[in-house]
C-alpha cells in the first residue's frame, strides 16, 4: 500500500504563487506515475479535473493544455515526494488538490484515469481571492 499526503494549500491572492507537496510513503517503490488532479467547490467527484503528472522513473511531464503555462510539476525521488507550482493563480484555480499515483500508468494515461488511479491522498485546498 502507499499513503499519499499533500501539503502546502491555503488562501492566497489572484496573481500570487504557490507550491503544493505531495508525500508518498509506503510501498513507493512500485509507482510509475504520480499527478494531480483538482475539484472545483461544490463539483461531484466524477468532475474532478486532470491538472498534470510525471512519472517516477525518468520525469516525463504531461499537462492539462488549460493549465500548462502556468502549472509545472516536478518530483524530488530521494524524498519520495512531487511538487506542483502553481504560478498567476486565477480564481478559476480554487479547488481542492488532489494527490494520485498508479503503479503502470504512464503520465497521460493518468490524464484519463481518473477511476483507475491506485492512489489517492485527502487533498488540500487552495482558495483564490480577488
Amino acid at each position: 500500500q502507499v499513503q499519499l499526503v499533500e501539503s502546502g494549500g491555503g488562501m492566497v491572492q489572484a496573481g500570487d504563487s504557490l507550491r503544493l507537496a505531495c508525500a508518498a510513503s509506503g510501498r513507493t517503490s512500485n509507482l510509475y506515475s504520480m499527478g494531480w488532479f483538482r475539484q472545483a467547490p461544490e463539483k461531484a467527484r466524477e468532475d474532478r479535473e486532470f491538472v498534470a503528472a510525471i512519472a517516477l522513473s525518468d520525469g516525463s511531464t504531461y499537462y492539462e493544455d488549460s493549465v500548462k503555462d502556468r502549472f509545472t510539476i516536478y518530483k524530488d525521488n530521494a524524498k519520495n515526494t512531487v511538487y506542483l507550482q502553481i504560478d498567476m493563480l486565477e480564481l478559476e484555480d480554487t479547488a481542492v488538490y488532489y494527490c494520485t499515483a498508479d503503479d503502470y500508468l504512464r503520465p497521460r494515461e493518468v490524464s484519463g484515469a481518473l477511476n483507475g488511479m491506485d492512489y489517492w491522498g485527502k487533498g488540500t485546498l487552495v482558495t483564490v481571492s480577488s
